[in-house]
């Protein structure tokens, strides 16, 4: 477990609760548990449209952050299932004997948590930056369970990170502060304006005594190439988390079904409640009525 350091967990509650309020006011929470702990899943929309299952970026990033989104998918009638990442800063709570130390991990806390929200025909299934490599990875792993799969600036994909991200962020990943986590986005996001309750959040997050997550390799080419799920690749065009134009061309020569777009002016972290009109036409138009 990682040290608490200044983390508040009333101040991060609180904060939380903040950012989600911007949700839709019938707005549901759950918690299913799963062989690697409890996990907590904001679900809004209508009972009987069709599932969209949303797992946010590492991180301070929480189901909370697709607030921006879930509005317009709800209306659009689709039934809205955002994840609290196993681990991960948010209210998931992990079990103290076992964690997700490996990808096959990973995917066998998905099929739980899928059973668990009897999500037992395909959903939508889409991720942020290490949501979408989990979310990636699922979709090979299970074919059957996606119907469609969207990826919002997935990281460990396609590219590796760029050396200048990582060297910024080793400061906010050796000590973890307030002051550390906002300095890192405001250089990820290039002093854009950010939603000051979304960063309020990511600020409480720092120290969160969170598992060490699950990193490992991209996924095969080969692998990829198979993948027969209808893809929607949305890339932040002034990302500085990888090269963008590198990460679409290699998907696009790997993915017999990918749609790529690239949202200019839109960092990494500022995704998805960033440029939420045209990234909620994007999601709405793939993912259909």
């Amino acid at each position: 477990m990682g040290t608490r350091g200044t983390y508040d967990p009333d101040r991060f509650g609180s904060a939380y609760d903040k950012v989600m309020a911007k949700w839709p006011d019938e707005r549901a929470a759950v918690t299913v548990p799963t062989p690697f702990g409890g996990t907590y899943v904001n679900v809004c929309g209508p009972v009987d449209g069709h599932p969209v299952v949303l797992l946010p970026g590492g991180g301070g990033a929480t189901s909370a952050s697709w607030y921006a989104q879930a509005g317009d998918l709800a209306r659009a009638g689709h039934r809205v299932h955002a994840v609290d990442l196993i681990g991960c800063p948010g209210r998931s709570v992990p079990d103290t004997g076992r964690h997700p130390r490996a990808v096959a991990d990973l995917m066998s806390w998905l099929d739980a948590l899928l059973d668990g929200l009897g999500l037992t025909s395909a959903a939508d299934l889409g991720g942020h930056s290490y949501g979408g490599w989990i979310a990636l990875h699922y979709a090979l792993h299970a074919p059957a369970r996606v119907r469609r799969l969207f990826l919002l600036d997935p990281t460990q994909c396609f590219a590796g990170f760029e050396t200048a991200y990582l060297l910024h962020a080793l400061p906010m990943l050796l000590r973890p502060t307030a002051r550390r986590v906002r300095a890192f986005l405001e250089w990820e996001t290039g002093g854009a304006a950010l939603d000051p309750d979304w960063l309020r959040l990511q600020e409480a997050g720092a120290g969160f005594p969170s598992v060490k997550p699950v990193t490992g390799p991209r996924p095969a080419p080969e692998a990829l190439r198979g993948l027969n799920a209808s893809v929607l690749l949305l890339l932040a065009g002034s990302s500085r988390t990888h090269d963008t134009h590198l990460v679409a061309t290699r998907a696009a020569g790997l993915l017999p079904r990918v749609e790529t777009e690239t949202l200019a002016d839109v960092s990494h972290h500022a995704l998805p409640q960033s440029a939420p009109e045209r990234l909620g036409r994007h999601l709405t138009g793939f993912l259909g009525p």
